[in-house]
């Protein structure tokens, strides 16, 4: 059985982006400037907003290696 944090994890890794240019994209998947871009903008205040502010932490520091084992392709 999972945690909640690891099942927060599982779903953020899984997660794929609703709208926009990479509508459909695993959100590890988005290039980092479109997070940068993201940040400078603000991000949304509900739980998409959440996951992406959590995968642009990942990416500005590097630990994208950390998310791409969990998920399922």
């Amino acid at each position: 059985m999972l945690t909640r944090e690891q099942a927060e994890l599982l779903a953020l890794a899984n997660m794929k982006m609703p709208f926009g240019k990479y509508k459909g994209y695993i959100l590890v998947d988005i290039p980092e400037p479109y997070y940068v871009w993201y940040n400078s903008k603000g991000f949304p205040s509900n739980k998409l907003g959440n996951q992406l502010k959590l995968m642009y932490e990942i990416k500005v520091n590097g630990l994208e290696h950390l998310i791409r084992p969990l998920v399922k392709r």
